[in-house]
């Protein structure tokens, strides 16, 4: 056998349609196409959410929510989750997404849940009144960068 005479499976291909080649074709005339409108016109393209004059999906269901554009958003992390770190260590946000602990898309506020007992220097965007009270009796630091 050769590369050249490999042939599909009996049955398993179809002749293509031959249209607009006249009667003989079995597809003359209007070319399966049927009579006028817009489908049998060339260069017919149905424009993407068009459903026919039927009032498409997306103008059916309604709106909801809103989202203010000019509002922070914050990447949180509770206090526990320091824990992990090593006594007098320097906490950034570069070092938080090394870590996977943050995913870096935002800013970084540190909340209150959870206990903390070695020292750290935590520089953060943002931090809970109690996370800080916790911090500082951990005799740790903070620095707020803006």
């Amino acid at each position: 056998m050769k590369l050249g005479k490999l042939k599909p499976k009996a049955g398993a291909t179809k002749r293509h349609k031959r249209v607009g080649c006249g009667p003989g074709s079995g597809h003359g005339k209007t070319s399966t196409r049927g009579h006028k409108g817009d489908r049998s016109r060339s260069g017919y393209i149905v424009k993407a959410g068009y459903e026919g004059g039927q009032m498409p999906l997306t103008r059916r269901i309604p709106k909801r929510g809103f989202r203010n554009i000019f509002t922070e958003r914050f990447e949180i992390l509770n206090i526990s989750s320091l824990g992990k770190f090593e006594a007098n260590t320097v906490v950034t946000p570069e070092l938080l997404k090394e870590k996977r602990m943050i995913k870096g898309a935002h800013k970084v506020k540190i909340l209150g849940r959870g206990e903390i007992t070695i020292p750290l220097t935590i520089k953060v965007h943002k931090i809970s009144k109690t996370a800080q009270k916790k911090v500082e009796q951990a005799k740790g630091r903070i620095e707020i960068i803006s």
